[in-house]
């Protein structure tokens, strides 16, 4: 009887825990939905906006498809617009800046981490020192550097400048995975002769390449919607980057909102496209760098 028992027992607490684990994973089904929903609908919102004109925009439900999709303000955009140059120019600075701080930010992190010098913790401490600086009070000694510098209406002025604010955050991100990497490795191939260069390149860069695609894609979201040093350093029209060139369509007594809205809809698009070709390395590189050796 005792042990007839203990089995109906068991067999009741098996259930209510397979209750009580389904409610919970219907919870956390039903938030997860609702998170994605609430991120889905603003971008739902702008290609309806994207396809209307100026008199659906006002008069139309948000969420509404307009009478005729205008695909034209995609057309008129790229080829009157001068969206296509703008686009061209943040594609540009964007690569240009990831690459160079991914690169600078390795460097510094592989000799923080692998290296011995009596300055090693002083320069660390200068870089996280760097992450509380805030951008906008940056903006007048930087534009009177640039301008001694002759950088002024540059593009140069935009690379230099993203990739300073972005190595912080680049280092603090690969920080944690370079010191969970296994150091055997490392050391079997300066033991087989390998130079400390052959080393990073070939060795360390290789098995970190999980976490500088994340990094990579958290510079390319940063820089490719930067507004304000663009619009303080830039001021030709041609060497302008997609976030100040949307200004071009609103005018002093008319604005051309769905054009507006159809250049947004094309400055976001590569960032959905990396993000989405790119999540699983991302998950990756996010889970791998907060593990810390």
């Amino acid at each position: 009887m005792t042990t007839a028992k203990m089995a109906v027992s068991s067999r009741t607490n098996s259930t209510s825990r397979s209750i009580g684990g389904g409610i919970v994973n219907g919870i956390l089904y039903a938030v997860l939905i609702i998170a994605s929903v609430v991120q889905i609908l603003p971008l739902v919102w702008l290609l309806f906006f994207s396809l209307k004109n100026n008199q659906e925009v006002f008069n139309l439900p948000p969420f509404s498809l307009p009478t005729k999709l205008r695909w034209e303000n995609y057309e008129s955009v790229w080829s009157q617009g001068n969206i296509s140059k703008y686009f061209i120019n943040s594609v540009w600075i964007t690569v240009v800046s990831v690459a160079l701080t991914i690169l600078l930010a390795s460097f510094v992190t592989f000799a923080i981490t692998r290296m011995k010098w009596k300055l090693r913790p002083f320069v660390l401490g200068l870089f996280m020192v760097g992450m509380m600086i805030p951008v906008h009070s940056t903006l007048i000694p930087l534009f009177n550097l640039f301008q001694k510098l002759h950088l002024t209406d540059n593009q140069a002025s935009l690379v230099l400048s993203y990739t300073a604010f972005n190595l912080p955050i680049t280092i603090m991100i690969l920080l944690g995975f370079y010191y969970a990497l296994p150091r055997e490795v490392e050391e079997a191939a300066v033991m087989d002769g390998c130079s400390v260069n052959r080393v990073f390149f070939q060795i360390v860069l290789p098995m970190t390449a999980s976490v500088i695609v994340t990094a990579a894609i958290i510079n390319m979201i940063y820089n490719w919607n930067e507004f304000i040093f663009v619009n303080t350093f830039i001021s030709s029209d041609n060497l302008k980057t997609l976030t100040v060139g949307v200004q071009n369509f609103v005018g002093q007594y008319t604005t051309n909102w769905g054009a507006i809205g159809a250049t947004l809809m094309i400055s976001i698009l590569p960032i959905l496209l990396a993000f989405f070709l790119l999540s699983n390395r991302i998950v990756e590189g996010i889970a791998a760098g907060s593990v810390k050796g």
